[in-house]
């Protein structure tokens, strides 16, 4: 796979901090697509795609603060979306393009949406992985479950079959992808245990914001770019009534459901990537 590894620092309300990032294709692409993970993942979850997609966009994946080798947060109620957003912005001037095409899954599609209805948004097209502007509280109550395990893991393969549980929702994936998931997403520690590779800290906000409904229609409605909305089939997080609203209301949307999925898809097969790519082709940049 051919990728770099690069950085840049963002100023949150405590301090600077690291945000790191993998990067794929000519970084003379102007057409850039910026993929951003889910609450407790990190940026190489999208290396399948950010290989495929490639030839065609230059491809940015950065892991947010707390994640990957990003740093962690003296604060821990800095875990949200205003530094989020701070952070994503800095990351577009960092690129130095204007526009940018946004795929977020789960908390990085609400951070998209947040971004995209804002006065002179950079983001000119939009797809959000099984995330919409309502999320019954429900939905995020197994999620506030295992978010911030501080426990280590005594081998890989322990790690890895945690990872297969928590994470049985992504769907059907090959041995091969699960290890890759699983190699990214822990520390090999001194020992020879392994941890989850984010800051336990990053819970806090979340369960404190796990008992009630998150309600972003008002954003919603506020998104002039077109938008591809991706969905489980299985998904609670995004129930399919909600997806079927989001097509009635708000800005131009597309729908695409991938079957025996649930929380959320996890761009790694040839199906899910096409669908992407024909999108993001079609739309986007003029």
């Amino acid at each position: 796979m051919e990728h770099k590894e690069s950085g840049f620092l963002s100023l949150g309300p405590h301090g600077f901090h690291r945000i790191a990032y993998t990067q794929w294709g000519n970084a003379d692409n102007k057409r850039v697509v910026i993929c951003v993970h889910g609450a407790t993942r990190n940026g190489r979850d999208f290396d399948q795609l950010g290989q495929d997609l490639r030839y065609d966009f230059r491809v940015a994946c950065p892991d947010l603060a707390g994640r990957g080798h990003s740093h962690w947060l003296i604060d821990p109620g800095d875990y949200a979306l205003p530094v989020y957003m701070t952070d994503m912005a800095a990351m577009i001037s960092h690129m130095g393009v204007e526009r940018v095409d946004w795929i977020g899954t789960s908390l990085g599609g609400l951070i998209g949406m947040v971004l995209a209805a804002q006065p002179n948004s950079p983001i000119c097209s939009l797809v959000i992985n099984d995330i919409g502007p309502f999320v019954p509280h429900q939905a995020l109550k197994p999620i506030a479950d295992y978010i911030g395990r501080k426990e280590p893991f005594d081998d890989f393969d322990g790690l890895k079959t945690y990872l297969m549980n928590v994470h049985a929702s992504f769907g059907e994936l090959s041995d091969q992808q699960w290890d890759h998931l699983a190699r990214h997403s822990g520390r090999h520690n001194e020992d020879g245990t392994w941890a989850l590779h984010y800051d336990p800290a990053i819970a806090e906000n979340f369960r404190k914001s796990a008992s009630e409904d998150i309600d972003l229609w008002q954003v919603w409605e506020g998104i002039s770019c077109p938008v591809l909305i991706l969905r489980g089939e299985n998904s609670d997080v995004l129930p399919r009534a909600v997806a079927e609203e989001m097509l009635e209301r708000g800005p131009a949307a597309d729908l695409v459901e991938f079957p025996n999925v649930g929380h959320a898809p996890a761009l790694m097969d040839e199906f899910q990537v096409d669908a992407v790519r024909h999108w993001l082709t079609a739309n986007g940049l003029d």
